[in-house]
């Protein structure tokens, strides 16, 4: 059984609005700059056996300190990144209601098969991501594992590695914060054990 600890990526300069980013490669903002520095302070006591991070920067930007912070180096699995949302990215909802509404409802509806034009099925999504938990798991049997990722990609995953309907992800977890933790256990089997959900790591470092 290895513990993955799930950890979503700081804040976006695309986070007002919000605005699609998947595939994008966004920058951070300040504020994710001092939440990467939170889970760097938080990292060595996690006892650590690894870290990995989508290959997005967003994402290793916010997963680095920490690895240096526990003196480890730093793997990088583009099998992490995000959805791509094809034409949806950069766009917010509000302006697809506008300019693609059917696009927007057949998307929202069922997320496994029906991608926004150009871009990823949840499918595609959670085949690859799952294939990456599987490896870090058979990497360290046993072990504690950070992975820095994105919120769609993880709640996908999460979805189907504890036996959720996929299409109701939005319901059953609606929001993962940035910097937040989300504690699972996975076994070779496949077996999972979530043990806690978009979970904060305290005030901010001043």
């Amino acid at each position: 059984m290895t513990t993955l600890l799930l950890v979503r990526h700081g804040q976006t300069v695309w986070h007002e609005g919000p605005r699609y980013a998947g595939s994008s490669d966004v920058g951070l903002t300040d504020l994710a700059r001092a939440q990467a520095q939170q889970l760097a302070a938080w990292a060595p006591s996690a006892k650590l056996d690894a870290i990995v991070s989508s290959q997005l920067t967003r994402a290793v930007e916010t997963a680095r300190p920490a690895a240096d912070a526990c003196g480890l180096d730093l793997r990088i699995d583009a099998r992490l990144a995000e959805v791509d949302f094809g034409v949806a990215e950069g766009r917010t909802r509000a302006d697809m209601e506008v300019d693609m509404p059917a696009e927007l409802a057949a998307h929202l509806a069922d997320p496994m098969q029906r991608p926004f034009p150009g871009g990823e099925t949840g499918l595609e999504v959670v085949g690859r991501a799952a294939a990456a938990f599987r490896d870090v798991c058979a990497a360290h049997p046993d072990g504690r594992v950070l992975v820095v990722g994105h919120s769609m990609t993880t709640r996908l995953v999460l979805c189907v590695l504890l036996g959720i309907d996929p299409t109701t992800f939005r319901t059953v977890m609606p929001y993962l914060g940035n910097g937040t933790v989300t504690t699972l256990d996975l076994a070779d089997d496949g077996t999972a054990a979530l043990h806690g959900y978009n979970v904060p790591l305290g005030p901010l470092p001043v």
